[in-house]
């Protein structure tokens, strides 16, 4: 089995030295970084697996970081930062964060949210539904891990927005609860994190729908959750096709 490799750009080496003599001896391989720019280089020359990274550092921050790696890797991150307000969370999940840890942390928590953000960016298991799912435009191939709109080129999905359309998709049809699909995509610990919910299926929506303001796909059930529409309101069955070509 590959050992797992985690990028750790921090300015602290206190907290790196905390985080490092945890994560190896959990099985990781550990890189480490003391600034954003040294954290971007290797990020581009060693594609981690995953990156922990600090958002407060002199020169670039961990915003900066973050928003120039999603221009060429989905790699997972998880953000660090000693503010726990949720315009921070919003702020590195829009950037394209994968989760957010708020310091000080726990070695137990930072341990499962490393665990269950690796685990998601994982191809999920295999499917017993046809391996290809189609709604509209829309095509979603889960044994090769594309999704297209309109046949055209794949479109470019980060691990956990993969997570979130594969939930989705595979319930097609069905209302999704909020907390179902925190637990499902992010992790059994999650829960009451709606905001992580928004952000994602926002992004979801301006890379798959036509109008992401009017969207046919992903709806949304106010104060409930969310469900992908049912396929048959888009693909007609073969039959009824045929018949109206003949009508």
């Amino acid at each position: 089995m590959k050992q797992a490799t985690v990028l750790i750009v921090d300015d602290e080496p206190r907290i790196v030295r905390l985080v490092r003599s945890n994560l190896e001896p959990a099985g990781y391989k550990i890189l480490t970084a003391a600034d954003g720019e040294q954290g971007l280089r290797m990020a581009e020359m060693h594609d981690p697996d995953l990156i922990i990274l600090d958002i407060m550092m002199p020169g670039m921050s961990g915003w900066d970081v973050c928003r120039r790696v999603r221009e060429f890797s989905t790699v997972p991150i998880i953000m660090l930062t000693a503010k726990g307000d949720e315009q921070d969370k919003v702020k590195g999940l829009e950037l394209g964060a994968d989760d957010y840890l708020a310091k000080p942390f726990g070695i137990q928590e930072l341990l499962a949210r490393v665990k269950a953000v690796l685990r998601r960016a994982k191809l999920p298991g295999e499917s017993k539904r046809d391996p290809v799912f189609v709604c509209g435009d829309l095509s979603m191939n889960f044994a090769q891990r594309r999704v297209t709109v309109k046949g055209k080129g794949d479109v470019k999905l980060s691990p956990t927005e993969y997570k979130l359309l594969y939930e989705l998709v595979t319930n097609a049809g069905r209302v999704l609860l909020h907390q179902d699909l925190l637990r499902k995509v992010w992790g059994r610990g999650y829960g009451e994190e709606t905001e992580y919910l928004r952000v994602y299926v926002r992004y979801l929506r301006q890379k798959l729908e036509p109008d992401s303001s009017k969207p046919r796909y992903i709806l949304t059930e106010p104060g409930v959750g969310y469900r992908f529409a049912d396929p048959a309101a888009f693909n007609p069955p073969v039959e009824s096709a045929a018949a109206l070509t003949t009508a």
